[in-house]
């Protein structure tokens, strides 16, 4: 039996970077063997459909999310580390040429409301993020920094759900406009702590 020359990891992050630019329906076959190097066939043998590689390059991606959830449990002030995060999500967009967005939000858009896998993934995936800004915020109201009285899961949940409009907004707005419209938005949404 002949070995695989090539690492299925690498093969998930390249399928990973051809889905997050195209989204699921609009990749053809053809764009994945063009964006990993492979075959059909050892795409079919090694990830046997389409929706399998996407699943694979769906959880490759959960490592990109990892970065987000270990700077919100680093060591600062908790304003700081949210203010780090939501600037973090305006950089991405602003240096993003390809003007991608968030995978977990552009599958969440696309599939999640016909596909239960993607539907699961994407709600662990903003979960994650959840529940380490909810411990952040907590740290935060046990300091005195954010308002003791203030709901800490509804506080994740609108900044979740902030991050991901931003990344929407930024989609639908001007390169010219793009930084002040998210600015405006993080700096408003920092306000509520």
């Amino acid at each position: 039996m002949r070995t695989k020359e090539f690492e299925p990891d690498n093969i998930a992050d390249a399928a990973m970077r051809v889905f997050w630019q195209r989204g699921y329906a609009a990749t053809s076959i053809q764009d994945l063997v063009e964006g990993t190097g492979l075959s059909r066939s050892s795409l079919y043998s090694t990830f046997e459909s389409k929706q399998g590689l996407y699943q694979c390059a769906l959880h490759r991606y959960s490592a990109v999310t990892t970065a987000n959830v270990e700077l919100l449990s680093g060591s600062g002030s908790p304003q700081t580390l949210i203010r780090k995060l939501l600037t973090s999500v305006v950089e991405d967009e602003l240096n993003d040429p390809q003007h991608r967005g968030c995978l977990a939000a552009n599958a969440t858009l696309e599939l999640a409301g016909q596909d239960e896998a993607v539907a699961e993934w994407a709600a662990h995936n903003f979960q994650r993020l959840h529940k380490a800004l909810e411990k952040l915020i907590r740290r935060g109201q046990q300091t005195g920094e954010i308002a003791p009285e203030k709901n800490s899961r509804a506080l994740a949940s609108f900044f979740v759900s902030t991050m991901q409009g931003m990344r929407v907004l930024s989609k639908g707005t001007t390169l010219a406009q793009r930084r002040q419209r998210l600015m405006d938005v993080a700096n408003v949404a920092l306000d509520t702590l």
